[in-house]
């Protein structure tokens, strides 16, 4: 398996701080509440940074690592350290990642570049979207579903559990879907699908192209 680079927060290292979201808390409403992203931001994604951050004051080795370079590395870090990461670490990438591809300009469509991949590796975006769709839906509690670029510069999608990052898996992450009940519960309460179908409406694709160019380019 090819060894990973950090290819997209290249700067984010101890001490981690909440990244501001690049709009303000209302502003992906109706879809999403905002009660909801305030909460979320201010209270689901700071713990995971706090928590990161009190693991690495004892473990100095490890202050000089980016986020990436600590996910890509989980399989070779100490015992007590592996698990703060893989939840906590895996936590503030996946909720940086989310902020950064959402948007405020509604129903976006797949840029150019995007939508031949799409197409290249599901056929058409209707079956890309069946297929997260079903990813989300069918993670049991909680966790993700992803869209990654694998080893062979290939689209796949894939869930993970609670806050695993796929970095630890040797895939890229393009675009991912909270799917913990933090994420939803205040607005939607157990109805997950409809906070996926409320979740389409607010993708930003062409941040997607974004994180996309950077990750083929490693």
């Amino acid at each position: 398996m090819k060894k990973l680079t950090p290819y997209l927060f290249t700067q984010l290292k101890y001490p981690y701080t909440l990244p501001p979201l690049p709009y303000v808390y209302e502003a992906l409403e109706p879809h999403f509440d905002k009660a909801t992203m305030v909460v979320h931001h201010q209270k689901h994604h700071q713990a995971y940074i706090d928590n990161l951050n009190k693991a690495l004051e004892t473990n100095s080795q490890y202050q000089a690592y980016t986020i990436e370079e600590l996910l890509i590395s989980l399989s070779t870090l100490p015992t007590d350290l592996k698990a703060v990461v893989q939840n906590h670490g895996g936590g503030h990438y996946n909720h940086s990642l989310f902020w950064q591809t959402l948007t405020t300009k509604f129903d976006q469509q797949p840029t150019t570049v995007i939508a031949h991949k799409i197409d290249e590796a599901f056929g058409s975006f209707e079956k890309f979207k069946e297929a997260f769709d079903k990813a989300a839906r069918t993670v049991f509690g909680s966790g993700w579903a992803w869209l990654c670029l694998d080893q062979k510069d290939k689209f796949v999608i894939i869930p993970t559990p609670n806050q695993d990052n796929p970095l630890s898996q040797g895939l890229r992450p393009l675009l991912g879907l909270d799917v913990w009940e933090h994420a939803y519960y205040l607005k939607f309460q157990n109805r997950r699908v409809d906070y996926i179908d409320a979740w389409w409406h607010l993708i930003n694709w062409q941040e997607v192209e974004t994180v996309y160019i950077k990750a083929s380019a490693i």
